[in-house]
């Protein structure tokens, strides 16, 4: 770096919105373009709902936070959840019907592009054809501006064993995966998600498992100690990484005792899941969190 790049005003970053305000003040606008963020948590804490989300989001145009773009979802966790997608799309339609009035056939599904990937050499023989739609979709009205990956971890389940040689050939795979997928948002100015799953961490917290990498010095979801899939060699691959987490509250009444009702997140039994959002690594923003919800018509967060 010279002195005189100093000087120079950074090129300002297009992000693309989560599609509610409280969690863009958090991740400060949306997800950033032309980076790789990674979303990690465990099973059925709200990561693919979110992406479904994100997919459909970018469809919408730049003064509402979208790109007037499409998206690729490349998912790996089967089967594809095709009737999720098709209730959000129906309440975002809802929402922004007049944004869409000048087209009254209109339907966002038609700019959501889906293609399943079973292990990481399939990804590695497809990213070729993947370029070149990418490229191909640029002389059409909405280009495709979002890269989904739905999930990482899948693609890497049974591939590998814990042999030097494996772990190695694996490392090797992530960093050319990741370099494609950096490669790709650069060069399309485009937006990359990456879910991942999680692992529970048994032992003491720090060293190389990847807990001392951010801002938490320990991550814990449903009253366990967990860690994003695939290690440090992973985590050094991703640009930003947003932990979704979910505990149990149980609902007391003091007159009565346990509460039980059904209510939104409200279970029979009288707990209610807490979602929480977390900030754990980016190169834009500080630590923070939010709690949010699960609604019909995606992820909302919640003001505390």
């Amino acid at each position: 770096m010279r002195p005189a790049t100093l000087q120079v005003r950074p090129r300002l970053v297009t992000k693309l919105t989560s599609g509610c305000p409280t969690l863009d003040r958090h991740l400060a606008g949306g997800f950033p373009f032309g980076s790789i963020t990674e979303i990690s948590g465990e099973s059925g804490v709200g990561k693919t709902q979110f992406c479904l989300q994100l997919a459909l989001l970018t469809q919408l145009p730049p003064s509402l936070g979208g790109l007037s773009s499409s998206s690729l979802f490349l998912h790996s966790e089967f089967p594809f959840p095709s009737r999720r997608l098709h209730q959000i799309a129906q309440s975002f339609l809802a929402v922004h019907r007049d944004v869409f009035s000048s087209h009254p056939s209109y339907n966002p599904l038609d700019c959501v592009f889906v293609h399943p990937l079973h292990t990481a050499d399939h990804l590695l023989d497809e990213m070729p054809r993947i370029e070149s739609f990418i490229e191909s979709s640029r002389a059409s009205r909405l280009p495709v501006r979002l890269i989904v990956i739905d999930s990482i971890a899948a693609l890497f389940r049974s591939e590998f064993d814990n042999t030097p040689f494996d772990l190695k050939r694996r490392s090797s795979i992530f960093f050319k995966i990741s370099g494609w997928l950096k490669s790709l948002a650069v060069k399309f100015d485009l937006a990359v998600i990456v879910t991942n799953q999680v692992v529970d961490l048994v032992g003491p917290s720090g060293g190389a498992n990847g807990l001392r990498i951010g801002n938490l010095g320990c991550l814990n979801s449903s009253g366990r100690r967990v860690s994003p899939a695939l290690g440090l060699s992973w985590a050094n691959c991703v640009n930003s990484r947003i932990f979704l987490s979910r505990e149990e509250e149980l609902l007391v009444d003091q007159a009565t005792g346990p509460v039980h009702r059904s209510n939104g997140e409200t279970s029979v039994h009288g707990a209610r899941a807490i979602r929480r959002l977390h900030v754990i690594f980016s190169p834009h923003l500080p630590y923070s969190s939010c709690e949010f919800m699960i609604a019909r018509e995606g992820i909302r967060g919640i003001e505390r």
